[in-house]
């Protein structure tokens, strides 16, 4: 069962190997990274991990076997009890329910963890497997939203109500 780690430099490799090896599948659903981004991937990662000791920001790896990163799900601009969820699994691993699995076990880190109270996401609505997720992890939808020029949902999840997301799924 892959396991969800808190982004450390050791990831470094095996995070580019992902990202490179992903690269156009997630191109089809989100604004691609530019090349930019992998030159300076070394770079990029030391700043993240600058943003993560500073608690602006989380950054979470979904590690399999052999230490391959087989997703990222991150908490953004964390601020008075909130964060955005923003997540990516590898082409391979979908439709296996790891992006669902590792979306819940996400809301409880950021519920006891990090102390959070609510999060936000986003999605486009042509993205029905990201929109599932979030719906079965206790996402509702708040509004409607554009996402780089494409329309898109706005959803909103609180940490701190009683009531749990289904199980089925």
């Amino acid at each position: 069962m892959p396991e969800i780690q808190l982004l450390r430099p050791g990831h470094a490799p095996a995070l580019l190997a992902f990202e490179q090896e992903n690269r156009a599948y997630f191109a089809a659903s989100v604004p691609d990274r530019g090349d930019d981004y992998f030159v300076r991937f070394d770079e990029r990662h030391r700043a993240l991990l600058a943003e993560q000791a500073a608690g602006v920001c989380y950054f979470h790896v979904l590690v399999g076997a052999d230490d391959e990163v087989l997703g990222r799900v991150n908490l953004l601009d964390v601020a008075e009890g909130a964060a955005e969820l923003g997540y990516r699994i590898a082409e391979r691993a979908t439709g296996r329910g790891l992006a669902t699995r590792a979306v819940r076990k996400l809301c409880d880190l950021a519920a006891t963890d990090y102390g959070l109270t609510t999060l936000r996401a986003a999605t486009t609505l042509d993205n029905a497997p990201s929109r599932a997720v979030l719906a079965r992890s206790g996402f509702t939808v708040v509004g409607e939203s554009e996402l780089c020029g494409r329309p898109g949902l706005s959803y909103r999840r609180s940490l701190t109500e009683a009531t749990a997301p289904p199980t089925a799924g």
